[in-house]
Order: C-alpha cells, then sequence, then structure tokens
C-alpha cells in the first residue's frame, strides 16, 4: 500500500463505491450528537447515521457494556446453539418491551420468541422466509414506495421500480399495494403468506398513515390467515414517540423487525415473533435458519444497554416535543411543509435541485442532513433522541441560514 497517499485518496482507491458523489467527509472523532473532522470541523448529526445513533454516539452506558463484554468473551458458536448471557438478557428485554405496549397478543400467541441477525436486511430475510414456512404460501405484500433493504429478498420487497430494476430478475410472488389506501387492503387474499409494512413509511418521506387503516391490515390479515409483519428497523426504539411506533397505532404485529437504533451503534438486527411461528425453524428442515455471527455477544451487550437508557430515561416521551420544537423552528417560504411523528421527520421543499444545494451549505455550516431514497426533495431530520432544544434551536438556525 502507498502510505503517501492520504486516507480520503485511499478512501476512493480503495473503498466501493455506491455513488459518483459520496459526502466524502474524514470523521475524527464522535461523541453525543455531534462529528468532529480532522481539521476541527464539527457537524451536528441530524441524521443519526441513519437512523442507528438514537442515544447519541458513543454513550457512557453502551461503551462500558461494550468493555466489560469484551473482558468476558466475544463469538463463541454459531447461532442458536450456546447459551450466551447477553443473548439471553437482550432477548428477555425485548420481549418486555412489546409486552408493555399493553395490546392484546397476536392469535398465535405474545411476541416473545428473538431471532437474532447482524443487519435489518437480515431481518427482513429472516422474516420473509418465516412467513413462507409457517403458511405454507408464497404471496408476499409489501408496499409502493417502501425500502426494507438491499439483499435480493428484501430489495424484492421495495416499492421503488428504478431502485431494483437493474437486478432482475428477483423474487417471485411480489405484490405491492399502496400504504394507506384503503381499497387496496382488498388484494390481502387466502394466497398471501405475509404482508411487510413499515408502520411509518421512511425512504418514501416520512409518511404516517391513519391508525384506522394499520387497523384494517391487522383485521383482513387475520381474516385471511396472513402474516403481518411490521418493519420497524427505522421507527423502533423511540424514534416516533413510543418505544415502538406500532403502539401509537394500537396494532400488534404477528412479526417485528427491528435493527438500526437498536445497536447504540453496534450492528445488530432481530425478528420477534410468538413461540408457535418461530418453532418452524427447527423442523422440515432442521436449521431452517442459520447464521454465524447473529447476536454477537458484543452487540448484544450495546444493545441490552441502549434499550436500557431509551427505556430508563424515557427518552421515547420526549421525541414527539422535540420534533414539535423544529415544526415551529422550521419556518421559510422554501419549506413547504415538515411532516412526521417524533423525531423522524421530513422538511418538504420544491425540488431536488432545491434542496441538494441547501443540504450542501448546511453541512459546510456544521449541520449534517439528507434526503430519502424515494423522496428526494424532502429533507431527512432524525437527530439522536438525546438531543437538546438548544442544540435544536442551533440546527435550525443553520439550516435557515443555508436556505438564505
Amino acid at each position: 500500500m502507498n502510505t503517501l497517499l492520504t486516507p480520503r485518496q485511499l478512501f476512493f482507491q480503495h473503498v466501493a463505491q455506491t455513488s459518483d458523489f459520496p459526502l466524502a467527509l474524514e470523521i475524527e472523532r464522535a461523541e453525543g450528537i455531534y462529528l468532529y473532522g480532522t481539521e476541527g470541523q464539527r457537524y451536528i448529526d441530524l441524521i443519526s447515521g441513519i437512523g442507528v445513533s438514537n442515544v447519541g454516539h458513543r454513550h457512557p452506558a453502551v461503551l462500558e457494556a461494550i468493555y466489560g463484554q469484551l473482558d468476558k468473551y466475544m463469538h463463541l458458536m454459531v447461532y442458536g446453539e450456546f447459551v450466551q448471557t447477553p443473548q439471553v438478557q437482550l432477548a428477555h428485554a425485548l420481549a418486555e418491551t412489546v409486552a408493555a405496549a399493553g395490546l392484546p397478543p397476536t392469535a398465535y400467541g405474545p411476541l416473545q420468541s428473538v431471532y437474532f441477525t447482524n443487519s435489518g436486511t437480515e431481518a427482513i430475510e429472516g422474516a420473509m422466509k418465516l412467513a413462507k414456512r409457517f403458511t405454507g404460501r408464497t404471496e408476499l405484500i409489501s408496499c409502493f414506495n417502501s425500502y426494507h433493504g438491499a439483499t435480493q429478498g428484501a430489495l424484492s420487497l421495495a416499492g421503488g421500480e428504478w431502485f431494483k430494476n437493474s437486478f432482475r430478475p428477483l423474487l417471485p410472488g411480489i405484490r405491492h399495494i399502496q400504504h394507506g389506501r384503503w381499497e387496496d387492503i382488498q388484494k390481502i387474499s387466502c394466497r398471501t403468506a405475509a404482508v411487510i409494512m413499515e408502520v411509518v413509511q421512511g425512504e418514501a418521506g416520512v409518511r404516517v398513515p391513519d391508525p384506522a387503516y394499520l387497523q384494517a391490515v391487522r383485521q383482513r390479515c387475520t381474516e385471511v390467515g396472513a402474516l403481518l409483519i411490521f418493519d420497524e428497523i427505522q421507527t423502533g426504539f423511540g424514534r416516533t414517540g413510543t418505544f415502538w411506533a406500532f403502539e401509537d397505532f394500537g396494532v400488534m404485529p404477528d412479526v417485528l423487525v427491528c435493527a438500526k437504533g437498536m445497536g447504540g451503534g453496534m450492528p445488530i438486527g432481530a425478528f420477534i415473533a410468538p413461540t408457535e411461528v418461530m418453532s418452524v425453524f427447527k423442523t422440515g428442515p432442521i436449521l431452517g435458519h442459520i447464521t454465524t455471527f447473529g447476536g454477537h455477544p458484543v452487540s448484544c451487550a450495546a444493545s441490552l444497554a441502549t434499550l436500557q437508557i431509551i427505556r430508563d430515561q424515557q427518552l421515547y416521551a420526549k421525541a414527539e416535543q422535540k420534533g414539535q420544537l423544529f415544526r415551529q423552528r422550521l419556518v421559510h417560504p422554501a419549506i413547504r411543509e415538515v411532516r412526521g411523528k417524533g423525531l423522524m421527520l421530513a422538511a418538504e421543499f420544491a425540488s431536488f435541485d432545491v434542496l441538494k444545494p441547501v443540504i450542501d451549505r448546511a453541512i459546510s455550516a456544521g449541520v449534517l442532513t439528507d434526503w430519502f431514497l424515494f423522496c428526494d426533495h424532502s429533507m431527512r431530520i432524525a437527530p439522536p433522541l438525546v438531543i437538546t432544544e438548544a442544540e435544536i434551536d442551533e440546527a435550525c438556525t443553520l439550516i435557515l441560514g443555508a436556505i438564505d
């Protein structure tokens, strides 16, 4: 390796690129809501690493949990063979958060069986397999403008044709409905293995449905014997004002998928189901779903600490108030609306051509934000839940300055 090259040059030479215009910011350290560049720049992180750093970067309790687990053990054995305390404790705590929602259990029992993965897209893949195996059906229904990950199966569910056309053929048997469109509910039938749906659509630009709509989807799935799978990869762990977004809509899914904000910065995902449903992975075939690194003990320790921080400090309860502060401050003729739920917000502009220079100027001014995959004229605002009112005020001032 040519050591005379700078890290930035090596980044473009050796790190696989996913666009022709990466941000290419060189970050030296991160703390709380801030990222710090190698030349002393400070950036307010308004996107939490895309929904990951819900408790902020390098939260002391998360670091303590990581260090404590490093002193015991790291990887021991493929998933599901050894009793590993971090996995057991985290699975129990996750089941408790679902039970704390206070909603009636599903027809198959409470969501208490947890399968850990390395990421959200892997959790979606596992949930897809689980639905097919449990129901014996092959049709899966997802929504237009939905995003569930980039692996082959998760990509098949995606609702943006331009995003997946280059990779066809993808999985057969995938149908799409419009999120929030009542008449589409009848497309869920006795052929449907599962409906896989974001409670609040993320990459569509933060679209919040009518609770009655989700309740009707739940009723239809129950009627036809299809599983209802909620993708809470972005919304879970306090992002929308409750620990899980489904709580505020009064709808219990059959399978719950989470990742991103659950790890406190460490890679981890999970899908949670009733024991009756999850048990189908044990036979026909045995080891029906396996992973080597899923539920890594260090990631589980970090996740448990993250869960405890959010629950004990009730960070989710403060998310709605902080979201309202963004709405009050981000008032400008160029901003058509600020919509969302809790600290999952989208500020809409006229077009991408208007928005992109604002984002670039905001970054230069010290605020890191972004747009959405299927809504490139809206600015993503999803800061760590620990952001203070003073920090929100500063971030909004810088954004408004970037517009002007």
